[in-house]
């Protein structure tokens, strides 16, 4: 079975003596809290399991309604924040042509994103550029409430309803939402939206992998099933206690021994663009995870090797406080030969004949010398290909690892109480209900 894999060997000549051999009782014991459900959070694990609890129903519910939009609408409009979208996004960019936005030839709907921001330049020009469209709407939110989803519900409700009226605007509305209460959960039984629950235990930035992610990635056009056998075979891959057997323990223990000598900052290279949102994706579920109680390593992300004209020169001779984490992509989709020049006033005829990939491969791997001579420790995954199967693998990888490194990091990986804050802070600024005596003291310290 092609499977994606870890290399830790110009990591580990970094850290001092055997740290991560001798992580090892650490990481296995924060692995047994998280297959076990005996640690802080435990009520938030409904992932760990969820690619083999995926039944077969739910799977083909999912690609009918994804059917029933593709159907119907030229363009979806997903609507959600944070894990509600970035997984989604992740999928979908790293499946699609680089220029699917520009394509006119309506194979496939076209999903596009809302409610991540509250940019009112974002709204009317998503407006007016779905003013002449037939549009559908995904809607993601466990309450309905969430301030910037639930902005760009309502207007485009009223806009989708307006068009074509509240019977039909219904049937081009799926609501993700709880399964008994909240907002959103009234409105859609009100409406009679179809709706997909969002499971207690599931926290979303965990979610890429029910209906919240799968709905869209399917919309798209895109094997869900392939995606879900290959977090299958990774959540296989990631029961053993020992390195050899499990890479997700041997990626959160490195980087666990890499952070406890001084590596503050993790960053997540690519070599790929399209693998640009799987960077934000895996910023949010580290950076939402582990940054608690003073403590987590930053992650960052950079797209090589575009920013090694710009981020390059600090990686290369910054402060000594950061690791890089490599996913290299083995196999392009497309096959580009560089051609020869006889003139040559570009100098590039050394490598005619050449693929632009082994160009890129050799980009990388220079790179990574570079950076390990400089002294940034790199750990390296490789990814097959990008194909649902490989995704679906690097998904679970990376989500089991997260909880087994926020165990060993001694966090809380399941919870966000620091999100809570700008919240609060926002509400009393907008004079919400109930936040009166926010308001007050907040506006004596403007």
């Amino acid at each position: 079975m092609n499977t994606i894999k870890l290399d830790i060997s110009q990591a580990i000549q970094a850290i001092p003596g055997k740290s991560v051999d001798n992580l090892l009782p650490e990481a296995a014991s924060a692995l047994a809290k998280v297959d076990n459900a005996t640690g802080a959070g435990n009520d938030f694990l409904g992932w760990v399991d969820l690619p083999t609890r995926l039944s077969e129903d739910l799977i083909n519910d999912i690609n009918a309604t994804a059917s029933q939009l593709r159907e119907e609408c030229e363009v979806v409009v997903s609507i959600g924040i944070g894990g509600s979208y970035l997984g989604a996004k992740a999928v979908i960019e790293a499946l699609s042509d680089s220029f699917a936005a520009y394509r006119t030839d309506g194979r496939d709907p076209k999903v596009v994103f809302a409610g991540q921001n509250i940019g009112e330049d974002y709204m009317f020009e998503l407006m007016r550029w779905l003013d002449d469209k037939k549009f559908g709407i995904i809607v993601i939110s466990k309450s309905g409430t969430t301030t910037e989803p639930a902005i760009a519900f309502r207007l485009l409700k009223e806009m989708l309803e307006r068009k074509v009226g509240k019977e039909a605007a219904a049937r081009r509305i799926v609501a993700i939402t709880d399964a008994k209460r909240g907002a959103l959960r009234q409105l859609a039984t009100e409406e009679g939206y179809k709706t997909f629950v969002i499971d207690d235990n599931v926290g979303g930035r965990f979610s890429v992998l029910t209906p919240v992610g799968l709905l869209p990635i399917a919309v798209a056009g895109y094997d869900i099933r392939a995606l879900i056998d290959g977090a299958r075979q990774m959540q296989q891959a990631t029961t053993a206690a020992s390195y050899d057997q499990n890479p997700a323990l041997l990626y959160a223990a490195t980087r666990n021994a890499l952070y406890r000598d001084g590596k503050k900052i993790e960053i997540l290279v690519n070599y790929n663009p399209k693998l640009h949102y799987f960077g934000e994706w895996w910023k949010q579920l580290y950076g939402e995870s582990e940054g608690k109680d003073k403590k987590g390593i930053f992650p960052a992300a950079v797209d090589n090797s575009t920013d090694l004209h710009s981020m390059g020169q600090w990686i290369q001779d910054g402060e000594r406080t950061i690791f890089e984490t490599v996913v290299s992509v083995e196999a392009p989709e497309h096959e580009t030969l560089i051609p020869t020049d006889n003139d040559n006033l570009d100098g590039l005829n050394y490598i005619a004949g050449k693929r632009i990939d082994q160009v890129n491969k050799m980009a990388e791997l220079g790179t990574r010398i570079a950076h390990v001579d400089g002294g940034v420790p790199n750990l390296r995954i490789t990814i097959p290909a990008l194909r649902e199967q490989y995704l679906g693998q690097l998904i679970y990888f990376f989500e089991k690892a997260c909880g087994i490194s926020g165990y060993i990091l001694d966090v809380n990986p399941f919870n966000q109480p620091g999100v809570e804050d700008y919240k609060r802070n926002m509400f009393a600024l907008l004079e919400k209900p109930g936040y009166e005596e926010a308001t007050a003291a907040i506006k004596t310290r403007l």
